[in-house]
């Protein structure tokens, strides 16, 4: 097979410019559609992508993409595609798939049909009369299809890549690793400067300022699917890995704090933090925003604070917003960027932000607030 291969960085909705930014970083050119940044790379690319990528969710590995209104079609297309290059003999290869304003609309058909074709490709090429074993790596087939058009690709990262490794304990909802990431990407922070997240909970904005102010790769602590794939050199994860290495800079001197009102998130946190190696160099502190006192002239106040949803809440939100805002009206010098679902934030927190952003968390809208400070 080609030593270069097609793949799809996913993203959640709105952080399509954050991942497609990270891949460029890497090395590669890319083209961003919805959800997904494509680009063509070697297949080196795959473990770099899977170590290094901070804000996307999964990196596939596309097989093929066609146009299908009927079941034949998809049939005879799939069947076409040469996936003996890509699935060994006894791979597993369960297929999932979505639909999307597509005359095949019958998921559990599309992907039946899938699986068919594909066992039957492989058969063939394999010289096997019976059922294939299905006992060795995992291959992670996705059929996708939008306005009539298939996409068929293989998952090479296994678990999401917000799974870092280092999460030992959570609250009741915590933020998810790549979109924590992502709030830190989306501001211009550096490693030098102060950094507070006053709305810690468990930890996951400061434990991922810390990885990307050293420089260190979120995959690092982790194993991928396609570790297990035979068409993918080991020479290739072996400098990957080393990449890594050589990359991360252990000696950067780091100013982070988070805090929580709530003294167990606090504990958890420092448990994920060691857990991810960073135990020494993130402050945690138990306190209300409220009581946020800040003594240096520049720096990045980054949160995620309770969004108020829940009946009883609103009011206690406001309050929130309301007093982190008096106390960062006398901090002109900082930067603050504030995620929430909270449709009056602005006018609670006294003043309009310079730039809002519409970000998902999950399936929740919310807008990421931004409000650049004036550098003394």
């Amino acid at each position: 097979m080609s030593d270069d291969v097609t793949l799809i960085a996913t993203a959640a909705m709105g952080l399509e410019s954050v991942v497609a930014s990270e891949v460029k970083q890497l090395g590669y050119d890319v083209s961003v559609e919805n959800g997904k940044v494509m680009f063509n790379a070697p297949v080196s690319a795959i473990p770099r992508c899977n170590l290094w990528l901070r804000s996307a969710d999964r990196v596939k590995v596309q097989i093929g993409q066609f146009k299908a209104i009927t079941f034949d079609e998809l049939f005879e297309a799939t069947k076409a595609l040469p996936w003996e290059n890509f699935i060994t003999e006894e791979g597993k290869f369960p297929v999932s798939g979505k639909s999307v304003k597509s005359t095949l609309h019958s998921v559990p058909d599309c992907q039946s049909i899938v699986k068919k074709a594909i066992a039957e490709r492989l058969k063939l090429k394999y010289g096997v009369a019976g059922d294939l074993p299905e006992t060795g790596a995992l291959y992670k087939v996705e059929v996708s299809i939008h306005k009539d058009e298939a996409t068929l690709s293989i998952d090479s990262s296994g678990s999401g890549l917000h799974k870092r490794g280092y999460r030992i304990g959570q609250g009741e909802a915590p933020l998810k690793e790549t979109m924590a990431a992502a709030l830190v990407l989306l501001t211009n922070w550096k490693p030098d400067d102060p950094f507070i997240d006053p709305f810690c909970g468990s930890g996951t904005i400061p434990i991922e300022a810390a990885l990307i102010g050293q420089n260190i790769a979120p995959g690092f602590n982790r194993e991928f699917a396609s570790e297990n794939w035979k068409w993918i050199k080991n020479r290739y994860w072996e400098e990957a890995f080393e990449e890594v290495e050589d990359k991360a800079n252990y000696d950067q001197k780091l100013d982070i704090t988070g805090s929580d009102i709530d003294h167990k998130m606090i504990e958890i946190s420092k448990d994920n933090a060691t857990e991810a190696g960073l135990g020494d160099l993130i402050s945690w502190k138990q306190m209300q925003a409220g009581d946020l006192s800040i003594r240096k002239a520049n720096g990045y106040l980054i949160g995620n604070p309770p969004y108020g949803q829940r009946i009883g809440d609103r009011d206690a939100a406001a309050d929130i917003y309301r007093d982190l805002g008096k106390i960062m009206k006398e901090l002109p010098s900082w930067s603050v960027y504030i995620l929430t679902a909270f449709d009056a934030f602005e006018q609670k927190y006294g003043q309009k932000a310079t730039r809002k952003r519409k970000l998902f968390n999950g399936f929740i809208q919310t807008n990421y607030y931004q409000y650049y400070g004036k550098k003394k």
